[in-house]
């Protein structure tokens, strides 16, 4: 009984279908692939007026990944692949850390103070984890585990984008594969994107895929599946045009990708683990 009305109590805080804590794409579970993505949406429920953030801000990559949830679409539809994207702001709770990291729920971002979660406390943390994190990744593992259900381990896939200037410097890459020990998926994409010879292609670059407890640690290292992370420079991926091209670009070199079954390394279930649970490696942050 009572979880069912700790349930019916979280139902009730999502006052519309806008403040769902995630979108599902629907796609074939035995395709062989499960996306995802992490900072789809710019999303603030109204219960928490913006965070005191005004419009200009949340149109920024402090709120979101611009570009990403296109990209997620078009190569969920082009794969036939399922995918989860997250449907709340990065600034709200970042489902791309760790429980415990102390980036979890942003006081300060790019330089901006976030007024909502300035003076938070350890009891709205839990609720926004309890209301929009714990969800969001339960739904992930859900795919995940009728992807498994259907006898065909999947890769999983995550999608980003970042800035083309950081601190007033250009960033050169089109494009970055995040990895962390699990060599499986990401040198194919790495070596696919690579061979385009127009792109340059960062391996852990602008950021590291090293990250305990992130998304790909949770549902990638931690499970033995397959995983990678793609970022991709946000000017290429601002318009609906360069989405259309990243999916289909990247859909050219994951599709082959997903052919075999039991012979396929990455359709079968291998434990690499991390770098960072050695204590001497730190991990580092991306987008």
């Amino acid at each position: 009984m009572r979880v069912m009305l700790e349930q019916a109590n979280i139902a009730t805080e999502y006052k519309a279908l806008a403040d769902a804590p995630y979108r599902l794409l629907a796609g074939d579970p035995g395709c062989g692939c499960v996306l995802i993505c992490d900072h789809a949406a710019n999303h603030v429920p109204s219960a928490y007026d913006g965070l005191g953030m005004d419009a200009g801000q949340m149109r920024r990559h402090v709120a979101y990944d611009p570009g990403a949830a296109g990209v997620t679409t078009g190569l969920s539809e082009l794969l036939g692949a399922p995918a989860v994207l997250s449907n709340f702001s990065r600034l709200l709770i970042d489902p791309n850390r760790g429980e415990d990291d102390p980036t979890l729920v942003m006081h300060l971002s790019d330089g901006e103070v976030v007024p909502g979660n300035a003076r938070i406390t350890n009891e709205e943390i839990a609720r926004r984890r309890s209301l929009y994190y714990d969800p969001y990744h339960a739904a992930i593992d859900t795919q995940i585990d009728t992807a498994l259900a259907t006898g065909r381990v999947p890769l999983v896939l995550s999608i980003h984008t970042f800035t083309e200037v950081w601190r007033e410097r250009p960033r050169p890459w089109h494009a970055a594969i995040l990895w962390d020990k699990d060599p499986r998926l990401a040198r194919p994409l790495v070596e696919g994107l690579a061979a385009e010879r127009e792109l340059m292609i960062g391996d852990n670059e602008p950021y590291t895929g090293k990250l305990f407890g992130d998304c790909m640690y949770k549902h990638g290292t931690h499970r033995g599946l397959a995983h990678a992370l793609v970022e991709i420079r946000q000017d290429l991926v601002r318009e609906p045009e360069g989405q259309a091209e990243w999916a289909a670009r990247l859909a050219r070199i994951v599709e082959p990708l997903l052919g075999g079954a039991s012979d396929n390394p990455l359709h079968r279930i291998e434990y690499h683990g991390s770098s960072t649970d050695a204590p001497a490696d730190g991990g580092g942050q991306h987008g």
